[in-house]
Formats: C-alpha cells, sequence, structure tokens
C-alpha cells in the first residue's frame, strides 16, 4: 500500500514542481549549501584527525634487544658469498 501512495503523491506534486521551476534561474539553493558546509566539516575534521594521529608517529626506528645494525648484516652477507 506505500508504494500506490507514493506514486499518486508524485503524480500529484511533478506538475507542481514544474509550474515553479525557471530553467533560466536553477541554482543549488540553501540545500546545497547546507551539503557542501557539511562535508567541508567533515573534511576539516578528517583532516585535524589525521594531523594529530600523524605527530603520534615516531619514524625514527628504536634499536630494540634483537635488533642488529643494518651494516653488520650486510657484511655478514657479503662474507658469505666469497
Amino acid at each position: 500500500m506505500p508504494d500506490v501512495t507514493s506514486n499518486l503523491a508524485m503524480t500529484h506534486l511533478v506538475p507542481l514542481a514544474a509550474q515553479e521551476v525557471d530553467e533560466n534561474k536553477v541554482t543549488p539553493g540553501v540545500l546545497g549549501f547546507i551539503v557542501f558546509a557539511v562535508m567541508a566539516l567533515a573534511v576539516w575534521g578528517l583532516m585535524k584527525s589525521m594531523n594529530r594521529h600523524m605527530g603520534k608517529v615516531d619514524f625514527k626506528e628504536k634499536a630494540g634487544a634483537g635488533a642488529e645494525p643494518v651494516a653488520a648484516t650486510d657484511s655478514a652477507k657479503a662474507s658469505d658469498r666469497s
């Protein structure tokens, strides 16, 4: 039943909307501005969050208990080849 009432409403409302729209003055309107503003705020929030998370990243590798220097590993491989 809901499908029938929505079709009936659309058939009555579409001609009304067609009469009010001027093809030379079509603009996004208030709804377009609100959607754009919400998207801009979301991008700003995501960028702020990304900067905060990137600030926590440590790009220098810490020397751990089992870590060997890279140069020692490479020299050992070179001596194995000889």
